[in-house]
């Protein structure tokens, strides 16, 4: 069985997150880049399967500048078999649809039975990609799961909802995607780091996957406008001169709080 991670490099959710002024993208350099937690739980389910099933190969694959080669290799000291990493300077501030073509294009090319990918991004937060990608791709898609089980033939897991625990399953070849409810994720070890040296990594472009990025400019978000946060002002201090309540209700009722 081939199981395919989908793995993000993002700014780290405990650094500081910007945007540039001038394109309107994330300042990837305001912090440092991390996979996304919301993968390595992913990669961890895969990883906990192949464990325990011989014949398993885990392979990742992202969509990211070259800079985050480094960051993916990460996942190949987890214990990932190989990665592939699409990276194309058309590719920058690509929006949701233009990626999940890329990554339903790479997914046809390097073969899968299996995909799983996080629910929700720490950044984008698009939260659709693996449910756009199994369109695509035409096959199953089971979404938010709370728990995976992976058969022969089959994938199957819970899914929570409003009062109630969905029980979902689907045949093989399929797309899932996870909640943090699953365990985290291993660290690399030694061992792991310095096999992730000699593993397969393989780079695509856009040219290799036929995909023109030209074709989606219409669908485009644009922004605008951008300017930055105002710094946050100081609150009204009402000091009690014997007249609190009286100043206390003006505010309330010039804020229309009252």
């Amino acid at each position: 069985m081939k199981i395919v991670v989908l793995v993000k490099e993002v700014p780290d959710t405990y650094g500081d997150r910007k945007l540039s002024l001038e394109t309107g993208l994330a300042d990837r350099s305001a912090s440092e880049a991390v996979i996304d937690e919301i993968g390595e739980r992913a990669l961890e389910v895969a990883l906990s399967h192949a464990d325990k099933t011989p014949g398993t190969e885990v392979v990742v694959l992202s969509m990211a500048p070259e800079s985050a080669t480094t960051t993916v290799r990460k996942a190949l000291a987890m214990g990932a078999a190989s990665a592939v990493q699409v990276v194309d300077d058309g590719l920058l501030g690509a929006d949701l649809a233009l990626t999940a073509e890329v990554l339903a294009a790479a997914l046809q090319r390097i073969g899968y039975d299996l995909v799983i990918g996080g629910n929700l991004s720490t950044d984008g937060s698009g939260g659709v990609i693996p449910a756009m990608v199994a369109e695509l791709l035409g096959v199953p898609n089971l979404t938010s799961l709370n728990s995976v089980e992976i058969g022969d033939g089959t994938v199957s897991g819970e899914r929570a909802s409003d009062g109630a625990t969905m029980r979902v399953s689907a045949a093989l070849p399929a797309v899932v995607s996870i909640t943090e409810a699953l365990p985290d994720a291993r660290f690399p070890n030694f061992k792991g780091i310095m096999a992730a040296k000699k593993k397969p990594f393989e780079t695509l472009s856009l040219a290799d996957l036929q995909i023109e990025p030209d074709d989606h400019s219409g669908a485009h978000s644009i922004v605008i406008a951008l300017s930055e946060k105002p710094p946050r002002e100081a609150g009204v201090k009402i000091v009690d001169e014997g007249d609190a309540g009286e100043k206390l209700a003006a505010f309330l009722i010039e804020n229309r709080l009252a």
